[in-house]
């Protein structure tokens, strides 16, 4: 068994490399083809039913006035029943035929299939599930007063995103749905100040990259790693390590810097143009894209960067 391991070490890395300098530019080419093959043949979206998680503010409220202007019926979920009706009136205004608001908390499993069960019982149906409620966490690992005051970020990241698929994917399969889920470049790149976040986001980006296999095509998956983007996290709503929900601006001004942040209403307007392409992945802004092969080939510049970059904010 010895000799096939080192037999394997031997001729596999070079097998690979010269399967890949031949599947590379196919797949590039096969990539811009299909891009502009779905760009021209987007998904109507007018009178299908769409439910948003976390819809009471930043990208998910966005998102809401984005659908609503191409007609399609929206089922709203947050916890804050105040915010969620005045983004539903605006919604309506814009063109949405009829929205629903349910309040929720994404993190318990009883009100994820409460409302999956009350948009289906009001609307018949259910085509796109947008998983985009998240919280983020706001310190260094080591400066926690005490680590269990972090299980939210997982319970409602990670898990406010499966509950929810769980019991939408019987209805989402009858009408050949999608699911679209927020994640965070925070997923893919070391983050000091957002370990925990980048973790919670890292596991469901696993998940659904298995799921999409599981679902083999018969309900879309669509992944999104936003980076700064204009909502209350960049204002500085954090998860305090006290675990209390603070707004601060020294630690906005540690995490995002310099940084450019793009407004929440285009970044919904790019999500919901990706979902109706069916894309498998997207990235907003596009130009953060640059970023993966350096994480890929060059994983310790990249953590360099990130440590070097955080200690100029962080001692600022």
């Amino acid at each position: 068994m010895a000799l096939v391991q080192k037999l394997l070490n031997l001729v596999l890395p070079p097998v690979s490399l010269f399967i890949l300098s031949l599947a590379l530019p196919i797949l590039f080419i096969f990539r811009i083809l299909n891009y502009i093959l779905t760009s021209f043949s987007s998904e109507n979206i007018t009178r299908k039913v769409v439910l948003i998680t976390g819809a009471s503010s930043g990208i998910g409220e966005h998102l809401a006035y984005e659908y609503g202007r191409r007609g399609a019926f929206l089922v709203l979920v947050a916890r804050r029943e105040k915010s969620l009706k005045e983004v539903a009136k605006r919604a309506a205004e814009l063109g949405s035929p009829d929205v629903l608001v349910v309040c929720a908390d994404v993190s318990k499993p009883e009100d994820c299939q409460r409302f999956i069960d009350e948009a289906v019982s009001h609307f018949g149906r259910l085509d796109h599930l947008i998983c985009n409620a998240g919280v983020t966490s706001g310190c260094k690992f080591e400066e926690t007063n005490d680590i269990t005051n972090f299980r939210p970020v997982m319970d409602v990241n990670f898990w406010g995103s499966i509950y929810p698929t769980y019991f939408a994917i019987p209805h989402l399969r009858r009408s050949k749905g999608k699911i679209v889920v927020n994640s965070s470049l925070a997923g893919s790149f070391p983050t000091p100040m957002l370990s925990l976040y980048g973790a919670s986001k890292a596991a469901m980006e696993n998940f659904y990259e298995t799921l999409r296999v599981e679902l083999a095509g018969e309900v879309k998956v669509t992944t999104v790693t936003p980076g700064f983007i204009d909502t209350e996290m960049t204002q500085g709503k954090h998860l305090s390590k006290e675990g209390s929900v603070k707004v601060e601006q020294e630690w906005k001004n540690t995490i995002i810097g310099a940084m450019p942040v793009m407004s929440a209403g285009a970044c919904a307007k790019a999500i919901v143009n990706g979902a109706c392409r069916g894309d498998r992945y997207l990235t907003v802004p596009s130009w953060y894209r640059v970023a993966f092969p350096f994480q890929f080939f060059c994983a310790e510049l990249v953590a360099f960067w990130s440590r070097m970059d955080s200690r100029s904010t962080y001692n600022s």
